[in-house]
């Protein structure tokens, strides 16, 4: 090689290019590499952060190759860690990896720190990272006061987690009591940083249950903060309670929900600034508040989103972009929409980079004298600091080689020796993080060795390409020459290729190519060959091909396909339809030169390919076939084939004999198959069995028999008609005894006692027995006891009984089946179990965890194997409920079991009842039965909402009061603090009076209400509490009774309708100022359901307030059913439907909604169904005393008719017509009750003082009593009937009446006085 002079600033690059030309290869050969010395590598190693579970074994990962084995040392924090000090230390063998015992008193905290792993040996010293051991944990939430969040319909809410800081970080979710997760949407949303976001919020976020939960996936423990509670005040209440506190002079009520233009709650103020590292992921974030709910929209400034890298999360609150790089830097814009306007926030993202490898160090391998270069270039932002070490020591200090010199990010190498083999560690680090990397040089030098086998074979195809391997190492490389024959001279030239790997390769390899090549490698220390052979082969040809066929159908067609081939090479010969396999079907028949098709069908048309393969070459040919119709022939009769005849065995040998037969007429169809049956006349005579059956084209078979069976044999022939009729029977052939073929089958041992093993089988059939006298060996011993065999011989049965064994203990089992003449094969062995006897001991450390107030944990720890004494089945749970907490009744006790199957330690007990204390024991399963029982544990359930109160019954109604009794829930579910009244005047216009709210104490059962307003409807909502909430309540409405002494009735005006006293004070009430307002009402909307239940139905009524010609409808189901929505339809506009069909005793659900209007329907209300009872309503209409009462008011009404008639027609006015011309809206006197006849009509100024009427709809007090004074003639004495309750129509029986009500809701309102005639035709 000639020199030539170079510069000194282009050594370096010659130096990198000597290293690329003479840098050694090491081949991934297992042999060599064991032979070969070389510096140490790490091969694993634990991650840079590492974070253990404190609970466990900290294990910090190291390991290493190197020949020879490198031995290991550790740092920790800077300095030597001596693990031989530390008893809780270990070192695992052949190993770096350290093992740190905290399971077995050591503690995670005191092992934090930096460690670093050394692997050394004679040739260098490689490093790992620095590890940094970081205990996780999960600490639990601080203590705090959470206030109730009580929040306007429509504003934005911010509910705060806060979790506990962790390590690491915890994954943070919202869920209720109900451990379900919390539904978001474009309003409700959660926050990076876990907080729970509402956009405005709503009358269905009320809630007591927000609970935001810390899952710490390291520890695998999951912390709950306390529950928080959201009250949102929907428009309407808020209207009732300004309502309640406002003059009559001030406004109606407040504002509807008021629309809002978006603000952002995060981030907040109008930019900021985010700064994330290369190849992570961006996570931006915006939510805002606004009515409506606004729409989120992501845009850079100056640019677009990167493609494919960017998602959109969260509803699009949250722009996720991945493996982020420098130009993802710029500004983020997040625009918040909706119909009122717009918010937006600039954020300005940077992205900086923890140092990223451009080219990382790569090992060396160098012979002695060489150059080479190691090149270490990373990249950062900012810009990361290059430094070396050599064998773990910054190279500064290192020992001093004059082969090397340090030039930056390059160690450049000149004229090495075997001394200069060393790791060299790179370190590129910035203030993002570091890397390091090992690097070794190894200088070898060693002989040139020959890798590929001697004399190895390789065989192609003539004018193919041939390629003969010479894989070789060494050091200094060695290089490489060919010879063809021992003696031959060099390869040279373009008929070959030399490749860098030593092999050699003959484009065109031709029969003369046959022969011995040799390889020859050398370098300076010595030199080696090795021989290979070629052979060249012939060329697989198809010299006669397939051809294209027609065929009628049902004929017979052959395509050949014969072949030329190296006789050297055995071919195979495949042929395809379709491209496809063969049908399988008897009718293909493939011959050595030929297939051939019988029968031909129509679906037999398609192409038939003929591959010849060998093991060096392949080659096909294919062909059509045309399948046409036969040309027409005289209609032929098919049937079924006569039977075969001539029957004869031939061949007799002990185990086999040849059958054959005549076929019999096919009947113009083709036999298909012929069938073969037999006879066993020596143990099942007059019985044929299924032998075998052979293709139709076959008259002889070979038959398989077996021993001590005398045969007989008959054959019946197929075809596509049927079967023929079985041919006579051959002549007997009695075969020889032997020894049986065959044991048992299906061989088990179950014990059906403690102290027995019960081993049964499936015995052999007849002709398996092979011989007379068949018998069995049944053997056994014990599993694992070093026992001999114990067998009993026992007679042709299936069952034997080992009595006097332990309880439930392994056997080793086997059952062999014998005869006169021997025994069959050794049998396998199987398996089994002596008797189970019940479970020894109960499980122990039983806990319950209550969960909420029916809902339960149990944990139990499981019982040694030894003591279950059997097949493990599980673990039963018995609990049954002392008594109610309430109570303090005790009742019949019904206990309760749940089964956990398996080695399962806990379980959840649902169904529990609140405010109850509970006992519950534990017990083991197996198969022979349960084990003794756990002592019992005693637990209590918290308190719950009580249940509705069990009446509500309103009596003694007067002018200006109304007595109300109620009976304490059924189920209290606690200790009751309080019952809770609600009521409200209610008047014939839609007017409502204020919801005033009275608190009674807990051990009242009776309240009287007085200074109400005279003949006015009042609704009442009824409900019990507990500590924990208020319970469902129960509605009732009743009216104070009309006043005969002529009170001045006030008028009833927009904002007024009602007395201005309402209530006299009272230890347990409190008043409130009773000024009306009218409800601004939003249109159309559904309002003011009410429900009053009997036992099996219920009526519903509603106010609606919207577009006329509305068609109603009303969904219910039962409360706290995850069951859909039953819906039924009301028949025109009425607004009022009765539920019928319910059950007894039942919590339902129920909203009223209108056809046509999307999402248009009523909040939902509660209602529970009465128990079951004995019906005690009435018919009114079939009481003797209702029927005369009727037939007496028609007969006064019929004389006043004739009076009236007689008067007229005498030219002279009567009273009732003079009043009737007087006043535009008057009403009927009662009857007098001493004459009974009719009153004269008052003045116009006793007219104002008359009551109206109920309103449509209405209902009487619960006794439905009414002062006789009050009113002679009027129908409350019995419109209301028994208990007063509602007709199934939906209408009151009570709605007969001389003067008809007001209507509002359908708008006509009628100013007739009503006639005789009209009072008369109101009773017909």
């Amino acid at each position: 090689m000639t020199k030539k002079s170079i510069s000194a600033s282009k050594a370096s690059l010659v130096l990198f290019l000597c290293q690329m030309i003479s840098a050694l290869d090491v081949p991934l050969d297992s042999k060599l590499l064991e032979e070969l010395s070389q510096p140490p590598t790490i091969t694993q190693q634990s991650p840079k952060d590492y974070i253990v579970d404190p609970r466990e074994n900290i294990v910090i990962q190291c390991e290493a190759k190197g020949k020879p084995p490198p031995s290991f040392s550790w740092t920790r924090n800077g300095t030597h860690f001596d693990i031989d000090k530390d008893a809780q230390v270990t070192m695992k063998p052949n190993s770096g990896t350290l093992v740190i015992n905290i399971m077995n008193g050591g503690k995670a905290e005191a092992y934090e720190g930096v460690y670093q792993c050394t692997a050394r040996n004679e040739r260098g010293a490689a490093i790992s990272n620095n590890i940094v051991i970081r205990p996780s944990r999960s600490p639990l939430w601080t203590k705090e006061k959470l206030e109730p969040n009580q929040v306007r319909e429509g504003d934005s809410l911010v509910l705060h987690c806060r979790p506990p800081v962790g390590l690491p970080p915890p994954i943070i979710f919202w869920m209720d009591n109900a451990f379900q997760r919390l539904p978001q949407s474009e309003r409700v949303s959660q926050g990076l940083n876990g907080d729970l976001y509402f956009s405005n919020v709503q009358p269905e976020d009320t809630r007591e249950d927000y609970i935001c939960y810390a899952r710490f996936n390291h520890t695998q423990t999951i912390q709950q903060k306390q529950p928080i509670s959201v009250k949102v005040f929907s428009m309407d209440s808020l209207n009732d309670t300004i309502a309640a506190n406002l003059s009559d002079t001030d406004i109606y009520g407040a504002k509807p929900v008021t629309e809002r233009q978006p603000i952002l709650l995060t981030p907040t103020g109008s930019t900021s600034t985010k700064v994330e590292l290369r190849g992570n992921v961006l996570l931006l974030e915006c939510i805002a508040a606004g009515l409506p709910t606004p729409v989120i929209r992501w845009i850079k400034e100056g640019g677009e989103l990167p493609a494919n890298r960017t998602f959109f999360e969260n509803f699009k609150k949250t722009l996720k972009i991945i493996d982020v790089s420098e130009a993802d830097s710029g500004n983020y814009k997040c625009i918040a929409r909706n119909i009122l306007g717009s918010a937006h926030h600039v954020i300005s993202v940077t992205v900086k980079a923890a140092p990223y490898w451009i080219t990382a160090p790569r090992n060396l391998v160098l012979s002695p004298g060489e150059d080479g270069t190691l090149i270490c270039r990373a990249n950062g932002n900012p810009k990361p600091n290059i430094s070396w070490l050599a064998n773990g020591v910054p190279i500064a200090i290192a020992p001093e080689d004059p082969s090397r010199k340090v030039d930056g990010d390059t160690i450049i190498f000149s004229h090495v020796q075997e001394r200069s083999s060393a790791v060299y560690q790179c370190n590129a680090s910035n203030e993002y993080g570091y890397l390091l990397a090992n690097a070794f040089v190894n200088v070898l030098a060693e002989p040139p060795r020959i890798l590929t086998p001697a004399n190895k074979l390789y065989q192609v195809i003539a004018d193919s390409p041939a390629l003969l391997d010479c894989a070789y190492f060494g050091s200094p490389k060695p290089e490489i020459e060919w010879f063809k024959g021992v003696k031959g001279s060099i390869l040279r030239g373009d008929e070959y290729v030399f490749h860098d790997n030593g092999t050699l390769e003959i484009p065109v390899a031709q029969k003369d190519s046959t022969g011995t090549y040799t390889c020859v490698a050398r370098n300076e220390l010595g030199k080696i060959q090795n021989e290979v052979r070629l052979e060249v082969k012939d060329p697989t040809m198809i010299i006669k091909q397939p051809e294209y066929k027609v065929i009628q159908r049902y004929g017979q067609v052959s395509f050949e396909c014969i072949i030329k081939h190296d006789f050297t090479l055995l071919p195979t010969v495949i042929w395809l339809k379709d491209n496809d396999e063969l049908p399988d079907d008897e009718r293909f028949l493939v011959g050595k030169d030929n297939l051939t098709i019988m029968n031909v069908t129509d679906k037999d048309d398609g192409t038939y390919t003929c591959i010849v393969n060998t093991t060096l070459d392949s080659v096909s040919a294919s062909a059509v076939l045309t399948v046409v119709a036969a040309p027409p022939t005289p209609a032929i009769i098919y049937a079924r084939p006569n039977p075969p005849f001539d029957l004869e065995l031939t061949g007799q040998l002990e185990r086999s004999v040849e059958l054959s037969w005549i076929p019999g007429d096919e009947n113009n169809s083709p036999i298909t198959n012929f069938v073969i049956e037999y006879e066993d006349g020596l143990h099942e005579p007059g019985v044929w069995h299924y032998q075998t059956e052979v293709p139709g084209t076959q008259t002889t078979v070979q038959l398989k028999l077996s021993p001590y069976v005398n045969y007989s044999f008959r054959v019946i022939a197929v075809n596509e008609i049927g079967r023929s009729q079985p041919s006579e029977p051959s002549e007997q052939y009695l075969t020889k005894s032997a020894n049986p073929d065959e044991n048992p089958s299906n061989v088990q041992g179950i014990g059906s006692e403690p102290d027995n093993l019960v081993i049964t089988w499936e015995s052999l059939k007849g002709f398996q027995s092979n011989g007379p006298g068949l018998q069995y060996k049944v053997s056994w011993r014990q599993k694992d006891v070093d026992d001999e065999w114990t067998s009993v011989i026992v007679a042709n049965v299936s069952k034997y009984i080992v009595s006097g064994t332990p309880t439930f203990v392994p056997y080793e089992i086997k059952v062999q089946a014998l005869n006169d003449l021997g025994y069959a094969p050794e049998p396998s062995e199987v398996i089994g179990h002596s008797g189970e006897d019940l479970p020894m001991v109960a499980p122990g450390n039983v806990q319950v965890h209550v969960i909420n107030s029916t809902l339960a944990k149990v944990h139990w720890d499981p019982v040694p194997v030894k003591t279950v004494r059997g097949h493990l089945q599980g673990y039963k749970v018995y609990y049954w409920k002392v008594q109610s907490l309430s109570r303090r009744s005790r009742r019949h006790v019904e206990k309760k079991i749940l089964t956990f199957r398996g080695n399962k330690t806990f379980g959840m007990l649902p169904g529990l009842e609140p405010f109850s204390s509970y006992k519950l024991n534990v017990r083991v399963v197996n198969g022979k039965g349960e084990g003794p029982a756990s002592p019992d544990k005693v637990f209590k359930t918290p308190e719950g909402v009580p249940s509705s109160p069990s009446f509500l019954k309103i009596t003694n109604p007067t002018l200006d009061s109304l007595t109300l009794e109620w009976g304490s829930p059924t189920h209290p579910n606690g200790v009751l603090t309080s019952y809770i009244l609600k009521f409200q005047p209610i008047n014939n216009t839609h007017e409502l009076g204020p919801l005033v709210e009275i608190r009674i104490p807990a051990n009242e059962s009776s309240l009287i209400l007085k200074n109400l307003n005279y003949s006015t409807r009042y609704k009442f909502y009824f409900n019990a509490q507990t500590s924990v909430g208020s319970g469902s309540q129960i509605t009732e409405e009743a009216v104070t009774i009309m006043d005969e002494a002529g009170i001045l009735r006030p008028a009833v005006g927009a904002g007024k309708g009602y007395s201005e006293t309402l209530f006299a004070t009272s230890p347990v009430m409190h008043t409130v100022r009773p000024t009306f307002y009218k409800v601004q009402p939003l249109y159309p909307r559904i309002r003011n359901v009410t429900t009053a239940a009997a036992e099996t139905y219920a009526n519903i009524s509603w106010e609606y307030e919207g577009p006329d010609h509305a068609n109603f409808y009303v969904e219910y189901g039962v409360a706290g059913s995850k069951e859909d929505w039953k819906k039924e339809i009301v028949n025109g506009s009425r607004s009022f439907f009765v539920l019928k069909g319910l059950t007894p005793g039942t919590a339902y659900k129920v909203r009223v909604g209108a056809e046509g209007l999307s999402g248009f329907r009523s909040s939902e209300d509660v209602f529970e169904t009465g128990p079951a009872m004995a019906s005690r309503q009435v018919d009114i209409a079939t009481q003797g005393w209702f029927i005369g009462l009727m037939c007496a008011v028609a007969l006064l009404i019929l004389i006043l008719l004739i009076v009236c008639f007689i008067r007229r027609n005498k030219g002279g006015k009567y009273p009732v017509k003079e009043k009737e011309d007087a006043h535009a809206d008057p009403e009927i006197q009662p009857m007098k009750e001493d004459d009974g006849t009719f009153g004269e009509y008052r003045s116009l100024e006793s007219d104002a003082e008359d009551h109206k009427p109920l309103k449509k709809g209405s209902r009487t007090p619960s006794d439905r009593t009414v002062k006789k004074e009050d009113s002679d003639d009027s129908l409350v004495d019995y419109g209301e009937g028994v208990n007063g309750q509602f007709n199934e129509d939906g209408s009151f029986i009570g709605q007969y009446s001389g003067k008809k009500e007001k209507e509002p809701a359908e708008g006509n309102e009628s100013s007739e006085a009503p006639s005789p005639v009209n009072a008369m035709n109101s009773f017909v």
